[in-house]
Order: structure tokens, then sequence, then C-alpha cells
């Protein structure tokens, strides 16, 4: 049975514990029926509508299954390599596609991703498709993107060791394109992160950057 302890986290983090499948089943039938509650409160037919009939059982397990899997899984498991040719140079990995959801509106957030990385000669280097896997992962939660930028930073950071660590992310917000303002769907926003010697070398933040514009043009 699910404890309320475990769901009194933060939007965008992880809960204490993961769901088994049967606490799952459990979270898409409770959120099934308040989505219910609240369809009779805006005058919604799902009952006799056939387009909205099943919408709550359906916008439920997206939510719990897609949206914000992240909040109720393990991180996923990183692939560590020996750097055995003590390689020192940049690394830069992007752009990784960035589906995500605004905690403010719970409208999506799409966007690019892109991952810069120093590692140490005597640490180790992670498997490339792991960045991709660990963006998805802190993604799959209500995200606001200033936060989103330092938790993939910090978890590569700490998981890895490297002699620096850098993030950028630059995405449409659809809170500010589908609603208020309705802003042009070229409106974006960007954020960095910068960790270790990204923080103090500016040779190294310009060479990131400077990757980050070459792998949008492809």
């Amino acid at each position: 049975m699910l404890q309320l302890n475990r769901l009194s986290r933060l939007g965008n983090q992880t809960i204490e514990g993961v769901l088994d499948e049967e606490d799952r089943q459990e979270m898409i039938e409770s959120a099934s029926a308040k989505i219910r509650e609240l369809f009779d409160v805006l005058k919604i037919d799902h009952v006799n509508d056939h387009n909205t009939r099943d919408t709550p059982k359906r916008f439920a397990k997206m939510l719990v299954c897609e949206t914000l899997d992240g909040r109720y899984s393990l991180p996923p498991k990183i692939t560590e390599f020996e750097n055995v040719g003590a390689f020192d140079g940049l690394i830069v990995t992007g752009p990784i596609e960035l589906r995500s959801t605004c905690a403010h509106h719970l409208m999506p957030i799409h966007g690019s991703v892109y991952i810069g990385v120093l590692p140490s000669t005597n640490g180790k280097i992670i498997g490339l498709s792991k960045y991709d896997r660990i963006v998805h992962y802190f993604a799959s939660r209500l995200q606001i993107q200033e936060e989103l930028v330092r938790q993939i930073g910090d978890f590569v950071y700490e998981k890895t060791q490297p002699e620096g660590v850098a993030v950028r992310i630059s995405a449409v917000h659809m809170c500010k394109t589908h609603r208020g303002i309705r802003a042009s769907q070229a409106s974006r926003m960007i954020t960095t992160a910068y960790y270790g010697k990204f923080e103090t070398d500016q040779a190294a933040k310009s060479d990131f950057l400077q990757e980050c514009k070459a792998l949008e043009r492809f």
C-alpha cells in the first residue's frame, strides 16, 4: 500500500522508494477516480461521451507511467569504462531530446539538452547513451527549467567525478506559447549549469558553447 510519507516530496524529486506494479495500479485507480470528479466539476461527460468515456483512466495512466515516471523509478544505471587512454579532451553530446512538463501550468516543455564533460585522466567515462537516459529520468516529472538543468548536472558530476561538467538546455514552454501571452513557437528559454573546471576556465566554457552551436546546425 502507498504511504503518504512517500508522496510528500517536491514534484520534481524522486519519492522515497520506488513503486512496484501493485503500487502503480493502485495510484492509477486512485488518480482516475479524482480525474472523474474533476470532469464532473468541469461538466465533461465521461460516462456517455464516446470520446471521453475512458479518458480519466488513460490520463491517469499517462501521468503515472510516462509524465511522472521518473519520480517513481530508480535512476538509470551508469555503465562505466576505464579511461585507458587517459583522454582529457572535451566531450560534448547533443542535442538530446527533452520532453518534460511545467510544474506551474502542467503544460509541455520540449527542446534540446547538451552535456559537456572534461573526463579525469585517471577516472572513468560513461556510455554515451546514458546521458540521454539521465535527461529522460529527470525530465519525467513536473519541472522548471532552472532546476532541471542543475539536477542533470549534479547527477552527472556526482556519479562520474570528472574534471568538469557543463549542461545547456534550450526549450520551448507551452505555458508561454499556448496560454497567457501566446508567444511565438520560436520563443525559447536557455539555461546553463557549470561544474568544476567549467566554472573557472573561460576557454573551456567557450569551447563547450561553440560545440553546442555546431551541433545545433546538424
